[in-house]
């Protein structure tokens, strides 16, 4: 019984792809057609290229689907499963991290794991004041110098440029040259 249902299956679609063939709409295309020949004079538009307008649009879907989905979900995720963070009494002897004052769980992680801690902010910031304090103490000196100097008119200590030694060997050679040919007189 079964094969002979196969067997009546093809002619039930055939007869349905002569329906389709006999159908108005491909007789006129086919019509069609055969009166143009291939000869009908289609005109081509010179328009503008849209290249950069689609590679636009497949970077920023492109973006949409790696950066702002998945840090949605993120989002969504920790709102509804996680929450805020419950205010609580601190246990006696334990300190609290610095990331552990955020309310919110993503707020926590960046403060963990991206930002730096507000001590090692502080430190960078009281190095950076030392530093400073360091070279005015500097300019001070330098001013102090400058002035002991100008009132003792000491111009070899601070104000003298020593010549560099190879240009100064090589114009001593010149100079001894010069004495050995000329002669003493």
């Amino acid at each position: 019984m079964v094969s002979w249902s196969s067997i009546s299956r093809p002619l039930t679609a055939l007869s349905q792809y002569r329906n389709i063939l006999n159908s108005p709409v491909c007789r006129n295309a086919v019509q069609q057609q055969i009166r143009k020949s291939g000869h009908d004079h289609h005109q081509f538009t010179i328009q503008p290229s849209r290249f950069q307008w689609n590679k636009f649009k497949d970077l920023l879907h492109f973006y949409v689907m790696i950066g702002l989905i998945p840090i949605t979900g993120i989002v969504l995720y920790t709102n509804i499963f996680i929450g805020p963070a419950q205010l609580t009494e601190i246990p006696e002897g334990y300190e609290p991290k610095h990331w552990e004052y955020h309310k919110h769980p993503i707020s926590r992680f960046i403060a963990r794991y991206i930002y730096p801690s507000p001590q090692q902010e502080y430190e960078k910031a009281l190095h950076h004041i030392f530093e400073e304090n360091e070279k005015a103490m500097i300019r001070q000196l330098e001013k102090e110098v400058n002035e002991k100097m100008a009132e003792r008119n000491d111009y070899k200590a601070y104000y003298y440029r020593p010549a560099i030694a190879k240009y100064h060997r090589i114009s001593k050679e010149a100079a001894d040259q010069l004495e050995s040919i000329r002669g003493t007189k």
